[in-house]
């Protein structure tokens, strides 16, 4: 594998974990707004990543230069949480007000991992670069 694949790849994963991170940020901006109707309320979003292999893989059945996609941002099917506040502008007729289903607890699990994959995907990115600086310095000698 050359060098530039390896950077793609890493480069792909960061991609991947930007958009990750984007979404966890919307979700927990969003956490705690209110409104009077399931259809008004926000909904947690959750990205979808699929692994693009341009190459066949080894015999082993491994991809072979796998790089990291967004498919897709989805919405989250998990119920909304509904509270009663009548006195809250945005209650409906039956003083219901509706909330996200953002866990926040999750949402900063998520974070901590997005960031890690980053991080290693930084680290990658690194390594490639002191290995590409020790060959030159090979041709030197």
């Amino acid at each position: 594998m050359s060098f530039k694949q390896i950077a793609q790849i890493a480069g792909s994963a960061m991609s991947a974990q930007t958009v990750r991170l984007n979404t966890i940020a919307s979700n927990l901006a969003n956490a705690q707004s209110a409104a009077g109707s399931p259809d008004a309320t926000y909904h947690a979003r959750k990205p979808v990543f699929a692994a693009l292999a341009p190459e066949a893989g080894g015999s082993d059945g491994q991809l072979a230069g796998a790089r990291v996609q967004v498919l897709d941002v989805i919405e989250s099917q998990e119920p909304l949480r509904k509270a009663y506040e009548p006195e809250n502008p945005l209650a409906n007729e039956n003083g219901e007000v509706y909330y996200p289903n953002v866990n926040p607890v999750d949402e900063m699990t998520d974070m901590l991992s997005a960031s890690r994959a980053f991080e290693t995907s930084v680290e990658v990115l690194s390594r490639v670069k002191s290995m590409q600086q020790s060959l030159l310095r090979l041709g030197d000698s």
